[in-house]
C-alpha cells in the first residue's frame, strides 16, 4: 500500500454520530481505506497488524493514544478532533507531535485536505523515501 499513488488507510476512532457519513462519503470518494474502531486499545492493536497512515479520534485521551502509537516503527499520524477545538487545542495538539485537529461538525474539504497531507507524511519515512508497506 503506497502513499505516493494517493492511497490512505485511516482508523476512525470515536462516536461522530452526526459526522460519520461524511468521513465514509470523502473516503468512499476518495478512493482510500477507512476502519472503524470502538476504542484506543482496538486502534492500537489494528495499527500493529496493519499499516495505517492516519488515525482520526476525538480529544478525549489523545494524548496517551499519541504515546501508544510512537511506538511503531512507521508510526501513523494522530489528527484529533473536537467540537470544541480551539487555539490552545491546536497548539498542545502539534507541540506533542500530533498532525492536526480538526473542528467538528466536518467541513468536507478541510477533512479531504488534512487525511491527504497526513497520509502524504506518513508514507514518507525518516530519510525521506517512500514508507514500505
Amino acid at each position: 500500500m503506497k502513499n505516493s499513488e494517493g492511497f490512505v488507510c485511516a482508523l476512525l476512532l470515536g462516536e461522530y454520530e452526526d459526522d460519520r457519513g461524511v468521513v465514509r462519503d470523502v473516503f468512499r470518494k476518495s478512493g482510500w481505506k477507512l476502519r472503524e474502531v470502538g476504542n484506543a486499545g482496538e486502534a492500537v492493536e489494528y495499527a500493529r497488524r496493519n499499516r495505517v497512515h492516519v488515525v482520526i479520534a476525538e480529544k478525549t485521551d489523545w494524548q496517551r493514544l499519541l504515546d501508544d502509537l510512537r511506538q511503531f516503527p512507521d508510526p501513523p499520524q494522530l489528527v484529533v478532533t473536537s467540537r470544541t477545538a480551539d487555539d490552545y487545542l491546536w497548539s498542545e495538539v502539534l507541540n506533542h507531535g500530533g498532525f492536526d485537529v480538526l473542528p467538528q461538525p466536518f467541513d468536507r474539504e478541510e477533512l479531504e485536505r488534512v487525511v491527504a497531507a497526513a497520509g502524504r507524511y506518513a508514507a514518507i519515512d525518516r530519510r525521506g523515501l517512500p514508507a514500505a508497506s
